[in-house]
């Protein structure tokens, strides 16, 4: 057995159960004697805390277990600097708001203190009693590792320790989160893709071996998990987030989320988190008026609260928020071993006047609707996720027109490693929703991201996003009958997978899901008996096999010297031409799409060399419920000028088909 295989092994036999009720360690009868003073901070934790830049604060601030003078117990620490009083309530003191009161350290805003007894699993919030008209609150931790499932809403006392198994995924990890590396990513919410008997999800335990196995045989390189952060709405699906350093608790404990991405390293499958660092949820628990003052969010709601959403915005100018977050995007690099940042709405935060009218805003100081704090923020937080972690990538989603999103802070970029290609999927989707007939009047919308595709690092998306609120499923977004539907979903796929960027696919598109995506219920897995399904499923796996196989399809995602145009101009045959060049090897793959449902004969298309062209793929294959139209495998070149090359291929296009020919000499 490999040094992995043993690996694993091992996690699998010390698994515990996984839907069994967290134990809590009883308090002993006679609490021992508090040692003297206890302080986990130090002068330097506080000045870099409150000029914001301490980027590692779950070390210090929330709950520590902790052995002082032989006495055990529970170091707390928040930050709360307009409250007079603050104090631990909970299990271990009858939530009695007067038995256990922190005092503040200096002038730092910090309240601290060690409890004897409190030990791991212990419910516990804070009491604040704020300066200001007596305003008194149950808070939950901020800095909290673990809460009660929800709809309970206090912290729990408990550790981040873990015995890691994935030391060979962590060392090579900087070569499969490369630009120049195949990067096709899952996106999946974590509650509603597969579940048991009763409706009930799977815990991240019970995930760990079926979504390996699932991401294996299929072949996507990552899998992105929607948010994971601790929610107390379960249908905001994690993005209206209290616990910024606790997984969510509704599917095991913070060690189960560790188990479920070490054993997702350790069958070569990378991990990327959405994160939500443009707003939070007003719930009073959480961080909104959090010591009876707006401590987290701008006091004024026309910056401090987002009109779409319902929320609070985060005031970024304040260093002590900056610290928080950023510590919260390097608790989960760092104690989690996660491989990506995804940022959320990304655009919201850079635009002051994002979803408002007239009189609804604050220009900034130069009288400019871009939000200068945010702004200043990105860059810092790309900067040191990249310092501290380089061999991970940071993503936005940010769908407009900002420049140089992906482009280092030195030439005036926000720093991030990749961009989310919004504009390719609206113009795509549009493009693929109209009947082929009328397809030749709208031919631009196929063709028209080549003219930026280079200005960032894209992610083609085909997100969640697509698929909810009355959207229809990528399938039911296709025109025509059945067959014409199931032809168009392998054509769009195709034709993204062909494409120069990453990639990436909600959960359900990978075997064309009827309805739209639930996230009460599982994905439509029994549709999977049908070969038109199983057919779009067999291609997702050739298709991630063949992008991670070929240079040409990944090496030069990124660089417009691995893309080149045969035949952009082909509006009344709806059908379009381009290599992917690779910059080892000189490979050349020529990527052919008919968006009609007519079958192409002798259709001629330049290539700059002479020899064979092997037929890679066949979106028409009969394997994927196609109709087996296609080129025998392979075709030779001919000595025929075309399209301004000196050789050309006579090719049969099938109908709504896409094709791959790679050079062989």
């Amino acid at each position: 057995m490999s040094e992995r295989a043993r690996s694993v092994q091992s996690l699998q036999e010390s698994a515990v159960d996984p839907v069994k009720k967290v134990a809590v360690e009883p308090l002993p009868a006679v609490m021992p004697a508090a040692p003297g003073y206890v302080s986990l901070l130090t002068e330097d934790d506080l000045y870099l805390f409150n000029e914001g830049n301490h980027f590692r604060l779950y070390e210090k601030l929330g709950a520590h277990m902790l052995t002082v003078d032989g006495v055990t117990g529970t170091y707390f620490a928040v930050w709360a600097p307009n409250a007079t009083y603050v104090a631990v309530i909970g299990d271990f003191n009858g939530w009695d708001r007067g038995a256990h009161p922190l005092r503040m350290k200096g002038g730092s805003g910090i309240w601290e203190g060690f409890i004897p007894g409190v030990a791991r699993g212990v419910a516990y919030k804070y009491h604040i009693v704020s300066r200001f008209n007596g305003y008194s609150v149950d808070k939950a931790d901020p800095y909290g590792a673990f809460c009660e499932v929800a709809p309970q809403t206090a912290s729990l006392v408990w550790d981040r320790d873990y015995h890691w198994g994935d030391g060979q995924w962590m060392a090579e990890r900087g070569g499969r989160n490369s630009l120049s590396a195949p990067i096709a990513i899952y996106e999946m919410h974590l509650g509603s893709w597969m579940r048991e008997e009763g409706n009930r999800p799977l815990t991240y335990r019970e995930l760990a071996p079926r979504l390996a196995e699932y991401m294996q045989r299929l072949g996507f390189t990552h899998v992105e998990f929607m948010p994971l952060t601790e929610h107390p709405f379960y249908g905001s699906w994690g993005y209206q987030a209290t616990g910024y350093f606790a997984p969510t608790s509704r599917y095991g404990p913070p060690q189960d989320l560790m188990y479920l991405v070490d054993y997702l390293h350790q069958h070569d499958i990378g991990v990327i988190l959405d994160w939500v660092p443009s707003h939070f949820t007003t719930d009073e628990h959480g961080l909104s008026y959090f010591d009876g003052t707006h401590l987290y969010e701008h006091a004024d709601p026309r910056k401090g609260y987002h009109p779409d959403w319902g929320s609070y915005i985060f005031n970024l100018g304040r260093n002590e928020v900056r610290s928080f977050l950023i510590s919260s995007a390097f608790c989960f690099l760092d104690c989690y071993h996660i491989d990506g940042i995804r940022v959320d709405a990304v655009a919201s935060m850079l635009y002051l006047d994002y979803s408002r009218k007239a009189g609804e805003w604050i220009p900034n100081m130069y009288g400019g609707r871009e939000n200068l704090e945010s702004i200043e923020f990105l860059r810092r937080f790309n900067a040191e996720v990249y310092q501290s972690f380089p061999d991970v990538q940071t993503m936005a989603e940010e769908s407009t027109s900002w420049p140089m999103v992906s482009r280092p802070n030195y030439v005036g970029g926000l720093g991030f490693g990749l961009k989310w290609d919004m504009g390719w999927m609206h113009d795509t989707l549009a493009y693929f929703a109209r009947d082929p007939l009328f397809r030749r009047y709208h031919h631009h919308g196929l063709t028209f991201r080549m003219v930026y595709a280079f200005s960032e690092n894209f992610v083609l998306p085909l997100s969640h996003d697509e698929v909810v609120h009355g959207k229809g499923s990528l399938v039911g977004k296709m025109p025509g009958d059945e067959w014409q539907r199931f032809a168009n979903l392998r054509l769009l796929l195709s034709y993204m997978y062909a494409q120069p960027a990453k990639k990436l696919l909600f959960m359900g598109g990978e075997f064309g899901q009827m309805r739209e995506w639930d996230h009460d219920g599982s994905l439509e897995w029994h549709v999977l008996q049908y070969p038109n399904h199983a057919g779009v499923q067999h291609m997702m796996e050739d298709l991630n096999r063949i992008y991670r196989q070929e240079l040409a399809l990944h090496e030069l995602d990124c660089s417009p010297e691995g893309f080149e145009w045969v035949d952009a101009n082909d509006a009344d045959g709806s059908t379009s031409s381009f290599l992917r060049k690779s910059r080892t090897g000189g490979e050349v793959i020529l990527c052919v799409f008919n968006c009609t449902p007519l079958t192409r004969a002798n259709y001629r298309v330049g290539v700059p060399r002479d020899g064979h062209w092997r037929e890679l793929f066949n979106s028409d294959a009969g394997i994927y419920w196609g109709g087996n139209i296609g080129n025998a495998g392979g075709v030779d070149a001919d000595r025929s000028p075309f399209h301004g090359r000196p050789f050309s291929l006579n090719l049969t296009l099938p109908p709504l088909g896409a094709l791959l020919f790679k050079w062989q000499g």
